[in-house]
């Protein structure tokens, strides 16, 4: 793992003390944007897709991604998010992924500690690299009820455990966070800064990564990355101005012009999270 571009990113980022956005890319105009965006502000970056890339643009689609990702002048990795079913799993491990993103969340603890060290080997022996998820936060359009909080909140102590026997490089904490709407109380109604800590305290030399992003201030991102969170997942918060751009301007402008217009203004977005997040200048 000490070549993997995943893992040196990441590790970089602890040492200086800031966050890598990791992007959610659903098409060509999100990879490029990304690329674009770290090669201007000299940013590390990692571009996220989802198994539906797998199923719906297929290999060849990933392979260009990753090609392209990694002839950039800048450190870009690219990074596999919340790969669920066994299939996708198989799938992605005989693709060029940087890392991917392991949930098997859904399971008890045990069979998760079960499944996700099975996988993690198979992967770093193809050079992958491995972020699991602990604990698991449903959102819904108020946010998550307090009274079912603490039931699926990560507990430091396993943490440690399920760390030491699965060997993952990466973890995702539940300390609050929702995919999705928080509703009117937003993250900050839910959030327990204090366990994140903890977490980070307990398991320092494993970076931390924030999932549900949506409606997360600039100041609140900082106190995450002070807290030990060292990649940071974002979709809507830097890909609402995009679609806004397209929606407005699909029928009045022709496709070539939409697209570069789309992805510059795809590409300001992700330029001011990576100034926000501390990545800027840092490749």
């Amino acid at each position: 793992m000490e070549g993997n571009r995943s893992v040196q990113i990441l590790r970089k980022a602890q040492q200086g003390g800031y966050a890598v956005g990791a992007y959610n890319c659903y098409n060509d105009d999100g990879v490029m944007a990304v690329i674009r965006a770290a090669e201007a502000r000299r940013s590390p970056a990692m571009i996220q897709l989802f198994p539906w890339t797998l199923n719906f643009q297929g290999p060849h689609f990933v392979r260009w991604v990753v090609e392209y990702a990694h002839s950039a002048n800048v450190p870009v990795a690219v990074h596999l998010d919340h790969c669920i079913e066994a299939e996708d799993v198989r799938r992605a491990l005989e693709l060029p992924f940087d890392s991917i993103m392991v949930d098997a969340s859904r399971l008890d603890p045990q069979a998760n500690i079960v499944e996700c060290a099975r996988i993690v080997r198979e992967a770093n022996a193809n050079g992958i690299a491995i972020e699991a998820e602990m604990g698991r936060i449903e959102g819904g359009e108020d946010g998550l009820p307090q009274a079912e909080l603490d039931g699926i909140l990560t507990d430091p102590a396993t943490a440690k455990e399920f760390v030491e026997r699965t060997g993952v490089q990466f973890l995702a904490p539940s300390f609050g966070n929702i995919h999705g709407s928080y509703g009117p109380r937003g993250p900050q109604g839910y959030w327990r800064l204090d366990l994140l800590k903890d977490l980070n305290d307990t398991i320092p030399s494993t970076p931390l990564v924030l999932h549900g992003t949506t409606g997360v201030s600039d100041e609140l991102f900082r106190e995450t990355i002070r807290r030990g969170v060292h990649k940071i997942n974002l979709n809507r918060t830097v890909r609402d101005d995009y679609s806004k751009f397209v929606a407005a301007n699909a029928g009045r402008l022709e496709l070539t012009a939409l697209k570069e217009q789309a992805v510059e203004v795809h590409t300001t977005s992700i330029m001011r999270l990576m100034d926000v997040l501390g990545s800027s200048g840092q490749a």
